[in-house]
């Protein structure tokens, strides 16, 4: 580092420390929280005993990860996680960009805060309590099975029959995100120069015409941020609400890596072998969404960094 660098630098601590000062409690968090235990990813390479802690327990090189890729179970989880992540990805992912468009298109302010905050609820709602909801709504004697029993249909066991899961994890997903999924779009809109929709009013061009030929490309930016961060999830499904929502009978469409890791790290104490597949799964997932960012560098102009 040059001295007009060191200068510089100590000018801009000088001038904003507040704003470094209020960082401070971040960088602490991501520092104790994320960076910290980083080293105890060793165990992914040992047989980790925690009574000889992380540095006594014996090296077994990649005998987890053997054991992981050898299983046979792995190819059930990565489908389930991959199809329940692309599922969601098809049908989660445009739901919060059509909602937002469509608030936008809403010229009666309270109508549109209406909408907006009875769509913005559910995303406050506990997973425990969603989960408790499909309970009743799904269950033999519940709404949904009463309402087809008014066409003749027979009760079903939605979630009992595997074949239902995926449906039901995504769709449920939906509701409870779209609305608050669809702010960063809405705030995209708001940030839209109102003199081209003023132009193209002019120019004749009808309210579909602009959703398509201004909204859309206006934020188009913010759409390919998002997918490029939703790509790196792509091995990743959060083991709460499938945890409360799946059972053994539904295990071959439902069973995921979460929560597989779960039952061998915390029920069966095989902490060696859920942070080698922990550790797999990160590794999967940033070149995913390093791909993702170059793909979108190559063919836009629109990336991440």
């Amino acid at each position: 580092m040059d001295l007009s660098t060191g200068q510089t630098i100590r000018k801009d601590l000088r001038l904003n420390w507040i704003i470094y000062l209020m960082a401070l409690p971040v960088i602490a968090y991501y520092l104790i929280f994320h960076y910290g235990p980083m080293y105890g990813l060793l165990i992914a390479f040992k047989d980790y005993s925690p009574a000889e802690g992380i540095w006594g327990s014996h090296w077994v090189g990649f005998k987890h990860f053997d054991s992981f890729f050898n299983g046979i179970y792995f190819w059930r989880l990565i489908r389930n996680t991959v199809l329940i992540n692309v599922y969601d990805l098809i049908f989660g992912f445009p739901a919060g960009i059509i909602l937002a468009l469509l608030l936008n298109e809403i010229r009666k302010m309270m109508f549109k805060r209406f909408v907006q905050t009875i769509s913005y609820l559910p995303h406050f709602i506990s997973i425990v309590v969603v989960a408790g909801m499909m309970f009743d709504f799904l269950s033999r004697d519940g709404l949904i099975n009463q309402l087809i029993g008014m066409f003749g249909i027979a009760p079903i066991d939605f979630l009992k029959e595997s074949g239902w899961f995926r449906f039901i994890f995504v769709s449920s997903g939906i509701w409870q995100g779209v609305g608050w999924g669809s702010i960063i779009y809405l705030a995209s809109i708001a940030n839209i120069d109102p003199t081209l929709y003023e132009a193209a009013k002019i120019d004749g061009a009808s309210r579909w015409r602009q959703i398509f030929h201004i909204t859309i490309p206006g934020i188009m930016p913010t759409i390919v941020i998002m997918l490029i961060l939703n790509m790196g999830n792509m091995l990743s499904v959060g083991s709460e609400k499938v945890l409360l929502l799946y059972n053994p009978l539904t295990y071959e469409t439902a069973d995921v890596i979460s929560t597989y890791v779960y039952r061998k790290g915390i029920l069966e104490a095989s902490y060696s072998f859920t942070a080698a597949v922990g550790l797999f799964n990160s590794i999967i997932s940033l070149i995913l969404i390093v791909s993702a960012n170059a793909i979108s560098k190559r063919v836009s102009e629109n990336k991440l960094w």
